[in-house]
């Protein structure tokens, strides 16, 4: 296996609550700093400003033990940042324009990965967007689409050109209805067509509480139910600790009802906590444990 397996692509910025704290985000920063936690060793290639917050972030990448390689620094642009409100534990969010994640500049640091995992808020300016097209065509061999659109940073023509050259797609419902063709069918119906129509390996789609199935080409869909009595303090990051714990399973050939199974009980151990991600070890260790 090479050193750097998979790259992950697009935004990191810091996230501010109503209350005044502030946690490093981005769902590919979330993603890799989890995929770094399980043993892993993923590529960020992102961009952050010559400011305070982008040597936050790098500080925290150091002491996580994650590569830095890929992380730039632009010196025209600021760190993203994205003011978080909460409504009955669901976020809502105003991402700040114009930051260092949207001029991501060429580079070949994530030639030979044979994995990249990409988002789509990265993509809403032109040098990120070109970025990502040489990555996408020449430097893995499996792309794995983790859908987020954020109003009014998405179109539907440009999430659905990204769908058709990805292997693999993550979405919720709500997403799944934006996106889809036909709204006939219950949800696994649903995600399957969409699956067929666009020449999908897999489509993973989350439900919320209610779970999340999975529609391959060579099996019947899978479906999960959340682990019972999750405390929810907030959802931010729950879609980006699924994905990181689905992308182990595609690695390392988890059986689908054993990777959603995961993948959902690691989502709901993180929207127990405040923020997408946490520097301790100790949440980590009881499912690196089971999971040997």
């Amino acid at each position: 296996m090479p050193d750097n397996p998979i790259c992950v692509f697009g935004e990191v910025l810091v996230d501010r609550f109503p209350d005044g704290h502030e946690v490093l985000g981005g769902a590919p920063f979330n993603v890799a700093w989890h995929l770094a936690a399980f043993g892993e060793r993923p590529l960020l290639l992102s961009a952050v400003g010559a400011d305070a917050e982008g040597e936050r972030i790098r500080a925290a990448m150091r002491d996580w033990g994650m590569d830095e390689t890929g992380l730039q620094t632009d010196p025209e642009h600021p760190t993203g940042v994205v003011e978080v409100s909460l409504a009955h534990g669901e976020p809502s969010y105003d991402i700040v324009p114009d930051v260092a994640y949207d001029h991501i500049r060429p580079t070949d640091d994530a030639l030979g990965h044979d994995l990249l995992y990409h988002g789509t808020l990265a993509l809403r300016d032109p040098d990120s967007a070109r970025m990502l097209n040489a990555l996408r065509d020449g430097a893995a061999s499996q792309v794995f689409l983790d859908v987020n659109l954020r109003t009014p940073w998405w179109s539907r023509e440009q999430v659905l050109t990204l769908v058709d050259a990805a292997d693999w797609v993550k979405l919720n419902r709500d997403e799944l209805a934006l996106l889809s063709a036909s709204s006939e069918g219950d949800d696994a119906a649903r995600a399957a067509a969409f699956r067929a129509d666009h020449g999908l390996a897999g489509v993973i789609l989350t439900l919320g509480a209610e779970g999340a199935l999975a529609c391959t080409s060579d099996q019947p869909p899978v479906r999960v139910q959340p682990p019972p009595r999750t405390q929810v303090v907030d959802a931010v990051g729950a879609g980006d600790a699924f994905a990181a714990v689905t992308i182990l399973g595609i690695r390392r050939g988890w059986p689908f009802a054993t990777m959603l199974s995961r993948a959902q009980t690691f989502a709901a151990r993180i929207v127990g906590q405040r923020g997408a991600i946490a520097a301790d070890r100790a949440l980590y260790a009881p499912f690196i444990a089971e999971w040997a």
